[in-house]
């Protein structure tokens, strides 16, 4: 089963709620997110500056600053915005541990299966943009939300 750290999930319900509740431009602070979905600051701000360094959104500074959109979410994927705000959990070596190689590794008979499971995962997440992601909740209602153009 694929895991969502919280960091990914952070950039998700940030990325979602500046996608939906602010208009082109306008502008969120992290504490507005963090208040708003109870989220701990200190974490939301560093993913806040990761998709800022990643040009995923801009910041303005000064008393009226914040964050806004800088990319539309249809060119972000969900594994590149994985590999931005928390690299460490993307680790391709699926046999690896932090003590070195899985016990198991010299006479196990799933290496091949999960090595091609891994690599089909990551290919549809490269593929999946962020946009692609947040529609999939209206597909089966004919929703579709606009995204944000540039």
């Amino acid at each position: 089963m694929l895991k969502i750290t919280k960091k990914v999930e952070y950039a998700l319900i940030s990325l979602k709620f500046i996608w939906e509740e602010k208009s082109h431009g306008e502008l969120t602070t992290a504490r507005e997110i963090c208040s708003k979905f109870n989220l701990p600051f200190d974490t939301t701000s560093k993913v806040m500056q990761a998709m800022n360094n990643a040009g995923i959104v801009h910041s303005e500074k000064g008393i009226k600053g914040g964050y806004a959109l800088d990319k539309k979410l249809s060119e972000v994927s969900y594994l590149e915005l994985v590999q931005i705000v928390d690299p460490k959990s993307n680790d391709d070596e699926f046999c690896q541990s932090n003590k070195g190689l899985c016990d198991l590794y010299s006479n196990c008979n799933i290496i091949k299966p999960i090595d091609k499971l891994n690599a089909t995962l990551n290919g549809y997440l490269k593929n999946l943009t962020i946009d692609k992601l947040f529609n999939m909740a209206f597909a089966s209602g004919g929703e579709n939300k606009e995204q944000f153009h540039a």
